[in-house]
């Protein structure tokens, strides 16, 4: 964060000053709402939450050198008080419903000094990223080819709501660049709102597709929000540029919503910023050539899965946008691993068996796209290997939050994995038995499916009949929790160090 006094902080958010003897303290370092985290000089904010209220350890982060706290009440301590936001406040600033008014007055406070901190970076850039999926991997890469051309600030993992979207905004100094952020939505509006605490010069839209389709009721509606983000972008003439999909239309039909500079990037032979000869290697990784206004370049991704491919050109056409060379981005991206934990982290342990942890989410979109990807690695990338094909197992478990779609959306992906010839599937939980259903439909299937109850169970049957080659993928909604049948199979054998894979 720029330097500022306790006072500018309360001028800039609203806030009265409590027990703060000298207004002029500065904030130097981090802002933080774990109290674990902060550092000297930092600013602390105080969060209620439903287990936690962060106010009850300001005394805490002020003793581990906070200069002061952002709270909504007097702590005894240092502090900017903010007053409460009322339901309707809170609803125009698309808050959390669930939020109380306290918890709403700190995360638009929060908002607010966000805003200003980039405000006053006049030669930081801001880039937007959204879309139902793919929207952590494109950050990732994002962060890898903005890299030669500066400092890069990204969020870690998901970080993408109120409170993460201005948390990674502060870390933004003079120094910093480029500010790449991930924009999520829970329904129309919260785009906007995240737009407004940090309004960006480029923004990419990568996708429409049916990830929280029960909250928003039709692709249509996503597509509205999703489209906030472009609406929110300068004019051209102000350097304003859209980053748009050529290969959904509902992304193309956004190019009419924004007064950007519009760059498509895609497959089709409209986009600008194109692949072709899309091919993947014997780990799934794809190899392209990438064709651009500036040139063509060949280039290998270190990321698995063919759906990477588009995640990789919208980092390419906002790379070259920033002045970044078509030999950087081809390096950049040849070096670009996940970043981002328990997405297509692809590891391969001592007995031969890998495993594909895609386990920190999942919706249709992102679960077609990870089950193609284990077809492919399993039959040796899609190319002309000696290898036989390795036998391949999807562990899956429910894909919430899809709302009257849910029966047939999991119903289908149960249908998909006998199609890409997945030989073995477990579905975890009751939640997700359409999947199996559908599976033995479509295939009349007996063995090769099976619905077991819990994490558990589907450990207890992997450990019994895996064996060496097997290639495993694990992916269900967060709050499944099946990460810990991907962390207990690498525990059990221990993995591969990475340098003797890339042999």
């Amino acid at each position: 964060m720029i330097p500022m006094t306790l006072a500018e902080i309360a001028a800039v958010v609203g806030g009265t000053l409590h027990d703060c003897p000298d207004p002029a303290m500065l904030v130097t370092a981090s802002v933080e709402f774990d109290s674990r985290r902060v550092t000297p000089g930092g600013l602390f904010v105080a969060l209620p939450g439903e287990h936690v209220d962060g106010h009850e350890h300001a005394a805490a982060a002020v003793s581990a050198g906070a200069v002061g706290v952002l709270a909504a009440r007097p702590v005894g301590v240092p502090a900017i008080v903010v007053p409460a936001v009322a339901m309707h406040d809170r609803r125009a600033m698309a808050l959390a419903a669930d939020v109380d008014g306290s918890g709403a007055a700190v995360l638009a406070a929060l908002g607010k000094l966000a805003r200003a901190v980039i405000d006053a970076l006049e030669d930081l850039r801001v880039i937007g990223v959204t879309g139902s999926s793919g929207k952590t991997s494109t950050k990732d890469l994002l962060a890898a080819v903005l890299a030669p051309l500066g400092e890069v600030i990204a969020p870690p993992g998901s970080f993408n709501n109120e409170l993460g979207h201005p948390w990674t905004a502060l870390r933004a100094t003079s120094s910093t660049r480029n500010l790449v952020l991930e924009l999520s939505a829970r329904g129309e509006g919260h785009v906007a709102a995240l737009c407004r605490i940090a309004p960006p010069q480029i923004g990419v839209v990568l996708n429409v597709g049916t990830a929280h389709l029960g909250e928003f009721g039709s692709r249509e509606a996503i597509a509205r929000t999703k489209g906030e983000l472009v609406e929110a972008l300068p004019a051209a003439t102000d350097g304003g540029v859209a980053v748009l999909n050529a290969d959904d239309p509902l992304v193309l039909a956004m190019a009419e919503r924004t007064a950007a500079r519009v760059v498509l990037v895609g497959t089709s032979p409209r986009a600008e910023v194109r692949a072709t000869g899309v091919r993947l290697d014997e780990q799934a990784r794809p190899r392209l050539t990438l064709h651009t206004p500036q040139g063509e370049v060949e280039v290998a991704l270190a990321v698995h899965g063919e759906h990477n491919v588009g995640n990789a050109l919208a980092a390419a056409a906002v790379a070259l946008e920033c002045g970044a060379t078509l030999e950087q981005i081809a390096a950049a991206l040849a070096g670009a691993r996940a970043a981002s934990v328990r997405r297509m982290d692809v590891r391969t342990r001592m007995d031969g068996v890998t495993i594909i942890d895609d386990s920190y989410n999942a919706n249709p979109d992102s679960m077609r796209a990870a089950l193609k990807a284990l077809a492919s690695l399993s039959h040796g990338g899609g190319g002309v290997h000696d290898a036989p094909p390795r036998k391949s197992w999807a562990v899956l478990g429910e894909m919430a939050e899809l709302g009257a779609v849910a029966v047939a959306a999991h119903d289908s992906i149960g249908r998909l994995a006998v199609r890409l010839d997945v030989s073995r599937l477990v579905v975890v939980g009751n939640a997700a038995r359409a999947m199996h259903t559908g599976a033995v439909q479509e295939g009349s299937w007996g063995a090769e499916s099976v619905l077991v109850a819990d994490v558990e169970t589907a450990l207890t049957l992997l450990r019994t009949d895996l064996e060496p080659g097997d290639v495993v993928l694990v992916k269900a909604s967060q709050s499944v929790g099946l990460w810990r049948i991907a962390e207990a199979l690498l525990a059990d054998v221990a993995p591969i160090q990475e340098q003797e894979v890339a042999k």
